[in-house]
């Protein structure tokens, strides 16, 4: 070991460890250092310089057994991954190491986990909409192959069984999904690899999982690396991918959890000063170019299902659809339980859809938006006040209502229910059915869970 790539633990601050180089060269910001404690060996990443001969790092590993007087190493570049076939079907830690009880990945190519965004010329404009099979998301908030999907909602409102069904749905189709588990539960990881395994559509999806009880050093880092992976798969093997993240909010805490141990001082809500810069930064990677394309799904939690919380209105600027989750939709037991009227998305024009697509998901926009406003009426006065005219709209928004929801696949083991993938075509003929009032005698509960008209019919 070189002495001046050697340097020694000053001082323990939660897991933000500041290190002395006597006499050597500072290593560069974001430069990882390699330490050891009694459970295997680790690397912390240069977060500041502090000092003439002082850096901070963060730990992106375990601390405990960690003391002063400790030597650390510096290894002269940033944290890195393997990438490419190799780490295909595997569910790894931030390191790329196997954390699925299999041997070591075996991969000839390593990459940095900081990759420049693409440049302008390279970016690709070429958008087309992708079909999910998930009635309610194709009718009124299509995804952009390319894009960026926000999947918002508070806790237990159905985010990750939303985004292993897009898995399964579109990952069915022959692309290459990355899973970035970034703050998850042990046990949600190991069912996702279970079931992927189970659905044969494991060895085309990588997961790599920073765990709730790691380090914040490894909840802000998991996510790059997983992004990582999934660049090189468009750069390098001119792939399409999907990018799926649960939870962007939980790489935002694991920031604002480091900011406050290294004396940041904070802004709105408790954040880190650099929230914007970091989740730029990290979205801007996450690019169409015309080698292939990244779509990304990421769930963003709510706290206290606030909308306006300053973690989602960071990432709200990025995002070309945003699917928000309702506790009160959830609670008539109606799933997915998306809000169609707090949700949005760009590709909601003519352009993208189609007249006949776009026509029909604004009249369904406004019927579900005449039964919000007349909900108060009838909840004051009752029904019987109001026109006919406003009960044929309440009738139908309410068999609209229960229309959107859906048997999911990978729910079908808690429901007892096969899955339903429901085509576009299909679709649009049952909501224009719906709205046009072909089925306004058939009784408004026969319309939770179908996957078309016809099958009431």
């Amino acid at each position: 070991m070189n002495n001046q790539d050697t340097g020694t633990i000053i001082a323990i601050n939660g897991f933000v460890l500041e290190i002395e180089f006597n006499g050597g060269i500072l290593p560069e910001l974001r430069y990882a250092l390699e330490y050891e404690t009694y459970q295997g060996k680790y690397q912390a990443e240069v977060v500041e310089l502090s000092g003439v001969s002082t850096v901070k790092a963060v730990a992106v590993g375990e601390v405990s057994g960690l003391s002063r007087g400790d030597k650390v190493r510096n290894l002269n570049r940033t944290i890195e991954v393997p990438v490419g076939q190799a780490v295909l079907g595997r569910m790894l830690n931030v390191f790329g190491d196997p954390i699925d009880g299999k041997p070591a990945v075996q991969a000839d190519t390593k990459k940095s986990i900081y990759q420049n965004p693409p440049k302008f010329e390279d970016i690709s404009t070429e958008k087309s909409v992708l079909e999910t099979g998930i009635k309610v998301i194709d009718l009124l908030c299509p995804i952009l192959k390319g894009g960026k999907v926000g999947l918002f909602g508070g806790a237990g409102v159905g985010k990750s069984v939303f985004m292993k069904e897009l898995i399964y749905n579109v990952g069915e189709a022959g692309n290459y999904s990355v899973f970035a588990g970034v703050g998850e539960r042990t046990r949600e990881g190991a069912a996702l690899y279970n079931e992927l395994q189970q659905d044969g559509l494991l060895d085309k999806t990588v997961i790599m999982l920073g765990q709730m009880n790691e380090s914040p050093g490894v909840r802000m880092r998991n996510a790059l690396s997983a992004l990582t992976v999934a660049e090189h798969f468009r750069d390098t093997e001119k792939k399409d991918i999907l990018f799926f993240v649960d939870n962007v909010f939980r790489f935002i805490q694991a920031g604002s959890e480091v900011a406050a141990l290294t004396g940041k001082i904070p802004i709105t809500g408790g954040y880190q000063s650099t929230l914007l810069q970091e989740v730029g930064a990290f979205q801007e990677r996450i690019a169409s170019t015309k080698n292939g394309s990244i779509t990304s799904i990421q769930a963003v939690f709510l706290p206290a299902d606030d909308i306006d919380d300053p973690s989602a209105a960071a990432v709200f600027s990025h995002l070309d659809s945003t699917i928000t989750l309702s506790r009160k939709i959830a609670s008539m037991g109606i799933y997915p339980a998306v809000d169609p009227l707090v949700s949005s998305s760009r590709a909601l024009t003519p352009e993208y859809l189609g007249e006949r697509h776009f026509n029909l998901a604004n009249d369904v926009k406004r019927i579900l938006q005449q039964y919000s406003e007349l909900q108060e009426i009838i909840n004051v006065l009752g029904m019987e006040e109001l026109s006919d005219e406003d009960k044929n709209t309440v009738y139908r928004a309410r068999r609209m209502r229960n229309f959107l929801s859906q048997n999911f696949t990978v729910s079908q083991q808690y429901t007892g229910r096969s899955g339903d993938y429901v085509k576009l075509e299909d679709l649009l003929d049952s909501v224009e059915m719906i709205l046009s009032g072909d089925v306004d005698h058939i009784d408004e509960s026969k319309f939770l869970y179908i996957a078309t008209v016809n099958d009431i019919l």
